[in-house]
């Protein structure tokens, strides 16, 4: 095999290992805070000060006890979306707890996500050595499409491997940003086929707090 073989073949190798790494491997980990060293004298100075922030003030704000969970498909590069909305509620709801998290493709999606890598990788295998494959399988000889792909064998490689990519995003997409209120759905794009606006979210979150707020006192005063 010259190096021009070995170069046509080791490049989408290279592609695909990379992209099985990135699947598998975990997410990074958060860069630990640095801490300057200071003067022995000014830690002393700090200590003495008073703090600024009261336990009080911290756990009061009309958002204080809510949780606003939003789903969203990270895949669809929604996130930047999730976070302007998530920003928009802190302001709006002081004290409010905003939690973003990927919302995940159905089951049989994720599966056959995981299956396209393979089959590129043997699409692949196919075209550097079917000569040695189709014989071993029982085939006399290699059937005709083959001998298509040897012909242009870099562009049947590379054909291969943007289509499995786009199919591989495709099935690990879900679209979905759906927002909860206190574990209550309050906007579902998979349902709408919409994001919400900025002063629509706002509203039905205000009344999931106005609407928590009231059954509360409703219990609070039905034990008091």
């Amino acid at each position: 095999m010259d190096r021009t073989q070995l170069l046509l073949v080791g490049l989408p190798l290279f592609l695909f290992f990379s992209d099985i790494f990135n699947l598998f491997s975990p997410p990074p980990s958060k860069p630990a805070a640095h801490h300057h060293h200071q003067p022995v004298s000014q830690p002393l100075i700090q200590q003495q000060q008073p703090s600024l922030e009261f336990p009080a003030q911290k756990a009061t704000g009309i958002g204080f006890g809510n949780t606003v969970s939003i789903d969203f498909c990270s895949s669809c590069s929604y996130r930047g979306t999730a976070v302007t909305m998530k920003n928009m509620l802190e302001n709006q709801f002081p004290g409010i707890n905003v939690v973003l998290a990927n919302y995940p493709p159905p089951l049989p999606k994720r599966m056959l996500s995981k299956l396209v890598p393979v089959v590129q990788f043997g699409v692949i295998g196919i075209i550097v050595g079917g000569e040695q494959i189709f014989p071993r399988l029982g085939f006399a000889a290699p059937p005709q499409w083959y001998y298509s792909m040897r012909a242009n064998r870099f562009g049947s490689m590379a054909s291969t491997w943007l289509l499995g990519n786009f199919l591989q995003s495709f099935l690990q997409s879900s679209g979905a940003f759906e927002v909860y209120c206190n574990g209550e759905l309050v906007f579902s794009k998979l349902k709408e086929n919409r994001f919400p606006g900025e002063i629509e979210l706002k509203d039905l979150v205000a009344r999931r707090i106005a609407s928590s707020r009231v059954v509360d006192g409703l219990h609070g005063g039905h034990w008091s």
